[in-house]
């Protein structure tokens, strides 16, 4: 496989997880009222199940890649992912609807888990973070038009149309990964799954300094974003009263992540992983810092609100690739343990975080952006930490 299709693929595994929760958006309230929920802050858990299943996925999907290979890890999460989104087509009930969120996030652990793994597998250093950085481009672009594209489906069709192009699309990229993808993780180099071998590697990643501190710390912004997530339709349609212009909305905002995805592919090589992503980690604090106190004092109309959150979506860009290249850096021997343990640890952490915030929602920002700093705030004391004070450092000589 060629370079460019190598990046392709990667990111087009990565990118079932943010079609199958970005796509939910605009279809939320039409959920809402086909199950009559009478709470519109449970909404939410069609996003959060569905994060919930994708974090606790990531603790046993890298130690079975690690012991019997990237492919048949994948391609299973792969189906699962699939008759997941079967289930939601059919699900008679909100129940049952929760239960095939969580499914399908456990099928896409195993396309981040092993996306990630792959890359360590075959790359290493400022390549590794530029690879990440090309991938992670197209992965976070997706949240720009999946509500977009979410909305252009509920023209056509109900809800659960939503459900039926997720399947074609997993469907699709299954079929891709099965003729094309080879796998990277060599017999010689596999591991036992014997409980001591895993929890000896488990202790590897967790007690190193670098990789559990950037976990930490990514779970930390992660759940800010999540948080945004979480709230943006009520915010935009509920605060704003931008109706069906929410998708538009929420594509000018998420087009700051895919922005900050292309410029840290082109510039890690020359700056380096800690300089770029220290430098983003200030402005989402500087962000969060305005957002608060614009808010409190009642001036925060939608026009700085989406300028604040396509901040907050560039800095996170700026940081999330960096970030994971850091974690796993030190770890290629346990690639595939490391990468499960740091996405299960990341992506807890924010689900915790975030539902923490987006369940306070109470039809202001002031509760969105309290969170927002304090959870940023947290995650510059961890990197301060990790560091030992001094950010920005450069890590390797440019190449």
């Amino acid at each position: 496989m060629g370079f460019p299709e190598f990046v392709i693929v990667i990111a087009s595994i990565m990118a079932l997880n943010p079609l199958a929760m970005d796509m939910m958006l605009p279809a939320l309230p039409n959920i809402g009222a086909a199950f009559k929920i009478p709470v519109e802050n449970h909404l939410q858990l069609v996003l959060s199940t569905f994060l919930i299943g994708f974090g606790a996925g990531q603790f046993v999907m890298g130690p079975l890649s690690d012991r019997f290979g990237r492919r048949p890890v994948l391609l299973g999460g792969m189906a699962v992912y699939a008759v997941a989104s079967v289930l939601a087509v059919a699900a008679p009930s909100f129940e049952t609807l929760l239960l095939a969120r969580a499914l399908q996030g456990l099928g896409t652990s195993a396309t981040r888990v092993i996306a990630t793994s792959i890359v360590r597998d075959c790359y290493v250093g400022r390549r590794m973070a530029s690879v990440m950085s090309l991938a992670m481009m197209v992965f976070i672009a997706v949240p720009v038009v999946a509500p977009s594209f979410g909305q252009a489906v509920l023209l056509v069709t109900a809800w659960r149309g939503i459900f039926v192009v997720l399947t074609l699309y997993g469907l699709l990229a299954l079929a891709w990964c099965v003729l094309r993808l080879p796998e990277t993780l060599p017999e010689s180099e596999r591991r036992s799954l014997a409980p001591a071998d895993v929890l000896s590697a488990f202790r590897q990643t967790v007690t190193h300094r670098q990789t559990i501190g950037y976990a930490t710390a990514a779970g930390g912004v992660m759940g800010a974003l999540f948080a945004y997530v979480f709230c943006a339709q009520q915010i935009f349609t509920g605060i704003y009263r931008l109706g069906h212009y929410f998708p538009l909305a929420f594509a000018a905002v998420a087009a700051g992540v895919a922005i900050a995805g292309f410029l840290n592919a082109r510039l890690v090589g020359r700056l380096g992983m800690r300089v770029i992503s220290h430098g983003a980690l200030m402005l989402y604090t500087v962000v969060a810092g305005v957002m608060l106190l614009t808010e409190s004092l009642g001036m925060l109309p939608l026009s700085l609100f989406m300028l604040l959150s396509a901040l907050m979506m560039f800095s996170f860009g700026m940081m999330v690739a960096n970030f994971t290249a850091l974690a796993m850096e030190p770890q290629g021997h346990i690639a595939g343990t490391a990468s499960s343990l740091y996405g299960s640890i990341t992506t807890l952490i924010g689900i915790v975080v975030g539902m923490a915030i987006g369940q306070s929602f109470d039809g202001t920002l002031l509760p969105f952006s309290i969170g927002f700093f304090l959870s940023t705030l947290a995650a510059l004391a961890i990197v301060l930490v990790v560091e030992k004070g001094r950010l920005f450092r450069p890590h390797h000589r440019p190449i």
